[in-house]
């Protein structure tokens, strides 16, 4: 019933457009049409006073209202009329100009308009761009004239924040929220939605998720500095793929016709990190035109940095009693990390503009994110022991627990690498076609996650979390000394993991695009197709050896004399990190053989998976009076094989396999409407798609054991794709000389919602694994509004006319309703929203110096849902953070910057379903960064 009604209300528009149509309107229209085949083309360019391109522009032809917008490159292609046309190029940030051609017949008329320098304009009116300010001028035309709801951030608005990674820079636009890894972010979280909600591509090709457990994507792999600009779509349009819920993420690179001539430019410069030293990030550009009429350009990029990270980190794993009815800690972990991060990056361009008619490019793009972490772990396991009496929620005791003291080495490698062929192809009557052929491929590999542990002998261990940030430990007032002294320890186990898993795309799309005459309304028709093949595989090796024959001896010979301290807790001594490794090669072959394989976990992780999707969409564009209306249709066929094993708890592996094959439809209806020259209306019905995780559909098993706690991700195959459908509207108020105030309702109405549910069971033999499985809700929904205010405080007197605001807050409401009760529920909060969430920048700019402090915040939001527990569930803390950059530009290409990140030291914070029940705490400390950028 809801799809009948979107798709009647998407239709409606279209009956009443195509209503006064008839045979002798037909052979009108085709008369108008013949009549167009042969008009002249204008070709134009738009350009700032410096010769760079203008995206985003607005062109409106005098007379017949005839609307195009400029794109990437700054370029359009009008059809004129026989004789002289006249046309208007309006871009918010600078004065307005207009351009007169004559051409005649089926003539081709090249045209560049330069704005900011116009004979005659009212100096009053030119607005003197700076680094900020262009890139807020940039972000909002492109914004303005877009048919649907979309937010851009220019290279230059990404550069202006210390952000090293395009994740860090997306949490800066509005409705949007980064989840993090030891202080840097990750995947996104769009208006609330889970970061799976929102496909990402580059150059418009597909990125295929690096992660074997979800399809977001690990947007810590790509450095910032690369990047031309990052367009988010919250509304889709029916030529784009469906699978964004949230919204599509497409990162365009550079192109060599961007500067119009040769270029080098680049920046380097190292810092310092509270919580780990030095680090560096350097980049470098290289483009230029060849050729007598410069119709090649190449371009080639390069990035590279390299973090070292120290963070303190204290985790409390908790569990319930349910006879006692107490929450009580199973186990303490203080982690003391040694990480070094590197992301190197490589983009390259070739492309050929034979004529205005005529474009082919060939594109490439390489990422590569390496983490090599050190982990000295010292581990009370209280669960090991026996509750005393008198213990309560905050504290307990427990006889009979252990102390383990361990270093783990882990490795992981991601690589993301896409190619693409494109071309283009521009008819005189107006029509256009484009085509691309794509590949793309991800792996993320651990070549060795390699772990070895010492444990005590049983002792009586107590807690008190009454101060959940920093609880106090019995072992920390031993006057003993016990968990210090190394002859306590002996041997328990050294674990070998190593897994591989790889995704590889390969697409081709076609698009159609042609004006027309339908009703008597001039009409652009855009028609296409795109089909994707991809396969999947996950394959991972798991080794445990307990044998004395493993045993490295003693552990104080394997101590440095180096300290462990996490926060204010003193862990003793390191492991020498030189001398483990040196271990662990020795030992690899013997502990690697068949008697210490794990099985049947190094069987059932495995997994393979194959997905095709053919697509196709038609989509007519059209205005009535002031309202551009966009009416679409896209149809997407999916076919899916997944193949895995499974091994019962008696007898042989047995292969299992899960297909299936479905077809879904997504009408579209968008419109914008033009209130006056500042004030602009949307609205959409929309319909998108998620499909599930590879790993939650195939009918695998995962184990994994951390510090003693099992847990286990097992395949549904019974898994359903979750369906949104969508209402967007929104009202756009555009400041004059430049800025915008703007608010954007949304709902999505959610059927089959994927969620994971964690239990607690016994898994081969082993008790109160946690088990998690991913599963559907039949029903839920995600509603929220966006506010966003930009601004240049121009009217402000003398120097302090160089200040400006950025400022938006979002508020979400979403809520899932299961198909039974879980722990005496059945409506829960919808993982991965935050009730509300903010950024904050005030900035300044003025004689080449500019400045720019800011602040981002996102609110508590659930993680995981358990089943059994409603106190266990998994919630991350609010948190913000302070930013801070600066910069002078000498003008002469160079310009010396600075940042500083994480001001506050905010830390990151997870609990389970109270804040009292502190599961981690951990801090990753300021950063300072200086550099140098230049270009030539």
């Amino acid at each position: 019933m809801k799809l009948k009604l979107l798709v009647g209300a998407a239709m409606a528009p279209l009956l009443v457009t195509i209503a006064p149509f008839s045979p002798a309107a037909a052979a009108e229209d085709l008369v108008m049409v013949s009549a167009a085949a042969v008009s002249p083309t204008v070709y134009g360019r738009v350009v700032n006073a410096a010769g760079s391109p203008l995206s985003g522009a607005e062109v409106i032809v005098r007379g017949s209202g005839e609307r195009v917008v400029t794109d990437s490159e700054g370029r359009f292609v009008l059809s004129a009329r026989d004789g002289e046309t006249t046309f208007d190029v309006h871009y918010i940030g600078l004065p307005s100009a207009s351009r007169t051609v004559i051409a005649s017949g089926e003539e081709a008329v090249s045209v560049t308009v330069t704005l900011g320098v116009v004979e005659g304009t009212n100096l009053d009116e030119i607005v003197v761009v700076g680094v900020i300010t262009d890139g807020i001028a940039r972000s909002l035309n492109q914004q303005r004239n877009a048919d649907g709801t979309v937010n851009v951030l220019s290279a230059d608005a990404i550069g202006r924040y210390p952000d090293p990674n395009v994740a860090e820079s997306l949490g800066r636009v509005q409705g949007i929220a980064i989840q993090r890894d030891q202080g840097e972010g990750r995947y996104i979280n769009v208006r609330g939605a889970p970061s799976a909600f929102t496909a990402v591509s580059v150059d418009g090709v597909a990125v295929p998720a690096v992660s074997p457990s979800t399809r977001a994507v690990d947007l810590d792999t790509l450095p910032s500095d690369i990047v031309a600009t990052v367009e988010v779509s919250k509304t889709l349009m029916p030529s784009q793929d469906a699978d964004s819920i949230a919204g599509a993420v497409n990162i365009s690179t550079r192109s060599p016709f961007d500067a119009g001539g040769a270029v080098v430019s680049g920046y380097a410069g190292g810092s310092y990190n509270d919580y780990g030293g030095q680090d560096i990030r350097a980049g470098l550009t290289l483009s230029h035109l060849l050729g007598e009429d410069k119709s090649i350009g190449a371009l080639v990029s390069l990035s590279y940095s390299e973090t070292n990270r120290r963070p303190d980190n204290v985790e409390n794993a908790w569990a319930y009693d349910d006879v006692a009815d107490r929450y009580f800690v199973e186990e303490t972990l203080f982690k003391d990390y040694e990480t070094r991060r590197t992301r190197q990056a490589v983009t390259g361009a070739l492309e050929f503009r034979p004529s205005d008619d005529t474009r082919i490019s060939l594109r490439g793009s390489y990422a590569e994110f390496e983490d090599d972490e050190y982990r000295d772990t010292l581990r009370l396991g209280f669960a090991d022991g026996t509750m005393s009496a008198g213990s309560t929620d905050r504290s307990a005791t427990f006889t009979g627990a252990r102390i383990y003291k361990a270093l783990r080495h882990r490795t992981q490698n991601n690589e993301i690498t896409t190619a693409s062929l494109s071309g283009q192809h521009s008819y005189r009557s107006g029509a256009t076609v484009d085509a691309t052929v794509a590949w793309a491929r991800s792996e993320q590999t651990y070549p060795h996650r390699d772990e070895l542990v010492f444990r005590s002998g049983s002792r009586t261990l107590s807690y008190d979390t009454t101060n959940n940030y920093a609880p106090t430990y019995s072992i920390f007032s031993d006057p003993t000394g016990y968990y210090l002294n190394a002859a306590n320890y002996s041997f328990r186990e050294n674990t070998f993991r190593s897994n591989t898993t790889s995704q590889e795309d390969l697409s081709f799309r076609i698009n159609f695009e042609m004006p027309t005459v339908i009703g008597g309304r001039d009409t652009t028709l855009r028609f296409g197709a795109k089909f994707i093949t991809r396969d999947v595989s996950a394959d991972e090796e798991r080794f445990r050896d307990r044998s004395a024959a493993a045993s490295p001896g003693a552990l104080g010979p394997l101590l440095s004399d180096r300290p462990s301290v996490n926060y204010d807790y003193i862990l003793g001594l390191k492991m020498d990190h030189e001398l483990v490794v040196a271990y662990f090669d020795s030992i690899y072959l013997q502990s690697t053989g068949a008697a210490s394989r794990r099985m049947p976990q190094s069987v059932t992780a495995d997994y393979t998976a194959g997905e095709d999707i053919l697509a196709g969409y038609g989509q007519a564009r059209f205005d009535v009076g002031n309202t551009n209306v966009v009416l679409g249709l896209r149809v997407e066929n999916t076919s899916f094989d997944g193949a895995a094993v499974r091994v019962p708890i008696s007898g042989a592996p047995v292969p299992t396999t899960v297909s299936r094959d479905e077809t879904d439809f997504f009408p579209n209806l968008t419109l914008r409407h033009t209130f006056s020259d500042n004030l602009i209306g949307r609205f959409a019905l929309t319909r998108a798609i998620s499909r599930p995780e590879y790993s939650d559909i195939v009918p695998r098993v995962l184990e994994t054991s951390d510090a003693g706690i099992v847990s286990v991700s097992r395949g549904n195959p019974d898994l359903k794709s979750t369906l949104s459908n969508n209402v967007d509207i929104g009202l756009e108020y555009y400041l004059r000389p430049l800025g915008v105030v703007s608010v954007n309702a949304f709902y999505k109405d959610l059927s089959n919602y994927r969620f994971t549910l964690n239990a607690r069971e016994t898994y081969n033999s082993i008790p109160n694994a946690i088990v998690s499985e991913t599963r559907n809700a039949p029903d839920g929904h995600l509603a929220g509004i966006e506010f966003n205010w930009q601004q240049t405080f121009d009217f402000l007197p003398g120097w302090a006319s160089g200040f400006g605001v950025f400022a938006n807050y979002t508020v979400t409401d979403a809520q899932i309703k299961t198909d039974r009760s879980y722990g005496g529920r059945d409506t829960f909060t919808l993982p991965g929203q935050s009730d509300e969430m903010y950024n904050l920048a005030l900035f300044y700019e003025n004689f080449g110096f500019s400045a720019r402090v800011s602040y981002t915040y996102r609110g508590d939001f659930l993680e995981e849902i358990d089943a059994d527990v409603p106190g266990l569930d998994l919630w991350v803390e609010e948190r913000g953070q302070l930013d801070f950059t600066t910069s002078y530009d000498f003008g002469n290409g160079v310009e010396l910057f600075g940042e500083a990140k994480n001001l506050t030291d905010s830390a990151g914070v997870r609990y389970y379903g109270a804040r009292e029940r502190t599961y981690e705490y951990e801090k990753f400390g300021y950063n300072v960064f200086v550099g140098v950028r230049f270009k030539l």
